[in-house]
């Protein structure tokens, strides 16, 4: 409903207009009268209506000043002129001030009915306007944080608007001088595959969001600025130091102070490893992408320097000076290291890995994704080494195979040189048993230990491989390659017939057989001798009677 306020010096007139017209077929709802223009503004001010209808000739102010007033203090409130014909001229100049309409006394209700229809429609629509702008400025509210989020990584994306920058600013609300002292900060998750595959995407958005609040919390604790998501596993904060209130050693000291808690607090809370990358000062919000890119490359340096470590660009001087005199990756540590497999020589093979490692170590320039490169290499390398001298296996392809998968996941020089180095002693391992026939002795001797030892109920391969003088990954592939089972299956398949046998002397109770030959539940017993027979151990022993 819309409200209506009648001001009239007569009251005849204020009556008939209120009685002999229904206002609230038109959605109108008649709140109050005024017999001159002063009482008409004291009203206005209580009731604050839609909609005046005034005559423009009255005592003490006319419609006319009433209207000047209006239009000043209540501009949305909207305005129609009563007056006689005589008053057509004044009325005329009325129009261009703050009236919407006229109408000529005696009133006519159908003119009345006209006009009042056209203004309702004008109110309408305004309405319906404002009632848009509202509900799309609630909506721009509620995506303002999404706004603010795109902007910061357009300055750290160098993609940051170049005019209106400070309107752009002020209107997301972001405290952001253009010229001040800036730093980045970057979190990297570590072991992010790890950390990725072990949640389902619920739980990691919460885990990124509680990594937010807690940046951002410390970040308010000790200096100014923003925290934001970058990337999956990366999370960037824009700092902001007072030139005037802080000195460049106290900033320094609040940095570093700002990063060891947010990895402590990760560490604690979210139960989470990270590194920490911080940039060099920048004295404009122009620089902070570069300040962005130190940062992020600060960050990657866990390769060479380990995880879980807070490193700034200063730390990575002497990285940069070692970088001026950098060497290329010698592909022929690679033919070195070859030759050592196939000479079985224990001390040369180490050595060239630890050659290969130290080369890698002086290329950091490179980054991960060159020492990556260069270890898949080394891969293809020994891999046509073992084609060469038919040395190769189904199972030590598996093993390669999945070696290229944790390679690409990897996040440190240290953890790739452990795969590496575990690869190559199966490797080395395969090729002297190829070349000394030791296979058949090994395969031999893990069935001879199987069958002293099955009744033991936690046998497991580790504890045979130390009984043949192998690890218990080689010894899995040596055997699996040779027989065709693994050693779990066999070690189920002795189990097996040395129960068929005490199956057959009634003297021997299901459970008494079951702890026999190296298992404590029964149930669990049934199952795999159903599996490996066809049929459950009480009707075997029935049909053997």
């Amino acid at each position: 409903m819309y409200r209506l306020l009648i001001v009239d010096d007569e009251p005849t007139v204020r009556a008939g207009l209120r009685a002999y017209f229904d206002w609230a077929s038109y959605g109108i709802e008649v709140t109050g009268e005024a017999d001159d223009g002063d009482v008409a503004l004291e009203m206005i001010a209580q009731d604050q209506p839609d909609l005046i209808l005034t005559d423009v000739r009255m005592p003490n102010m006319d419609g006319i000043t009433m209207s000047q007033r209006i239009a000043e203090a209540y501009p949305t409130c909207k305005i129609i002129f009563v007056s006689g014909h005589d008053d057509a001229d004044y009325l005329k100049s009325a129009m261009k001030l703050s009236a919407v309409d006229y109408i000529f006394k005696p009133v006519n209700l159908l003119e009345l009915s006209a006009v009042i229809t056209r203004v309702v429609t004008d109110m309408d629509v305004e309405r319906s306007e404002l009632r848009q702008q509202q509900e799309l400025l609630v909506k721009l509210n509620e995506g303002m944080p999404l706004l603010r989020e795109k902007f910061l990584l357009s300055l750290v994306g160098g993609g940051a608007p170049k005019t209106n920058l400070r309107e752009r600013i002020a209107f997301l609300g972001l405290d952001l001088p253009i010229v001040a002292s800036y730093w980045v900060i970057v979190i990297s998750v570590d072991d992010l595959a790890d950390v990725i595959g072990a949640r389902s995407e619920r739980d990691r958005q919460l885990l990124w969001y509680s990594v937010i609040n807690i940046y951002q919390e410390l970040i308010d604790k000790y200096l100014f600025g923003y925290a934001f998501e970058h990337q999956i596993g990366e999370f960037v904060g824009v700092l902001r130091v007072d030139a005037e209130d802080d000195s460049a050693t106290e900033a320094a000291e609040a940095l570093l102070a700002l990063a060891d808690d947010i990895r402590t607090n990760l560490e604690q809370w979210l139960k989470l490893s990270v590194t920490i990358g911080i940039s060099d000062r920048v004295s404009q919000l122009s620089d902070l992408a570069q300040a962005y890119k130190q940062a992020r490359e600060a960050a990657d340096y866990k390769w060479y320097l380990g995880k879980n470590r807070i490193i700034t660009m200063d730390s990575l001087e002497s990285a940069a000076s070692d970088a001026d005199g950098m060497q290329r990756y010698d592909k022929g540590l690679n033919e070195v290291l070859i030759s050592a497999l196939k000479a079985d020589d224990s001390d040369k093979l180490q050595e060239a890995v630890e050659r290969i490692f130290a080369d890698l170590a002086q290329n950091r320039p490179g980054g991960l994704k060159y020492g990556r490169n260069m270890c898949l290499q080394l891969i293809l390398v020994v891999g046509q080494l073992l084609m060469e001298i038919s040395a190769g296996s189904p199972d030590l392809e598996a093993v390669e195979a999945k070696l290229w998968e944790e390679l690409l996941v990897k996040e440190t020089l240290g953890e790739m040189r452990g795969l590496i180095e575990s690869y190559l002693a199966s490797v080395k391992d395969r090729i002297r048993d190829k070349r000394t026939g030791k296979v058949a002795n090994i395969v031999e001797r893990v069935r001879g230990f199987i069958k002293q030892h099955y009744a033991y109920g936690n046998l497991t391969v580790a504890e045979i491989g130390k009984a043949v003088y192998l690890s218990p990954t080689y010894v899995s592939l040596l055997f699996k390659q040779e027989t065709g089972q693994t050693v779990g299956e066999y070690l189920t398949q002795v189990r097996v017939n040395k129960a068929k046998e005490l199956l057959l002397d009634p003297q021997y109770k299901f459970y008494d057989i079951c702890y026999a030959i190296g298992y404590t539940d029964p149930s669990y017993f049934t199952k795999l001798f159903k599996k490996a027979t066809g049929v459950t151990p009480s009707v075997y022993r029935d049909s053997h009677a």
